[in-house]
């Protein structure tokens, strides 16, 4: 792969951390306004922005991950047990935003709060989330499969 697109693809990584960070600012500033304007939803304030902070975690951890296999393509070792490790890593952290945000929204469903555009936004996070696991199952089957024949090449040379 070129020089080019892989600082194109790790600056992309690097942007969506700064625009996660932002928006990890932002979101307390809007959790505090909504306790202002609706007093009867301020109990609710710390909670959600718990939950939504503790999605964050795996969303850097699969970030992070992007970066290292991004690494392993440019020192051209793009097939090998790392990149299966840091795929499962990715896989497990794409389930693992689904899973918080179905207890959340099943949570909020519970206190009746589960307000129509924050059940759709969740459902949005929970299905992209669940995309992004199957793709990185896929991609670790293709690297694995990929592996062996590298070292079936590797043994008959």
């Amino acid at each position: 792969m070129e020089k080019g697109k892989i600082l194109f693809l790790k600056s992309a990584i690097i942007l969506l951390g700064v625009i996660m960070f932002a928006l990890c600012i932002g979101l307390a500033e809007l959790a505090r306004y909504t306790a202002k304007t609706n007093p009867e939803y301020a109990y609710l304030r710390y909670p959600i922005l718990f939950g939504m902070y503790v999605t964050v975690i795996p969303f850097y951890i699969a970030l992070f991950q992007a970066y290292k296999i991004l690494k392993y393509i440019e020192i051209k070792n793009a097939f090998s047990q790392l990149a299966l490790q840091s795929l499962q890593i990715i896989k497990r952290c794409a389930v693992t935003i689904s899973i918080l945000y179905v207890v959340g929204s099943i949570g909020l469903l519970l206190l009746n709060v589960l307000h129509p555009g924050i059940f759709l936004a969740g459902i949005t996070i929970i299905f992209t989330s669940l995309v992004i696991a199957v793709f990185a199952a896929v991609l670790q089957a293709l690297f694995k499969s990929a592996l062996e024949i590298k070292e079936e090449n590797e043994l008959t040379i």
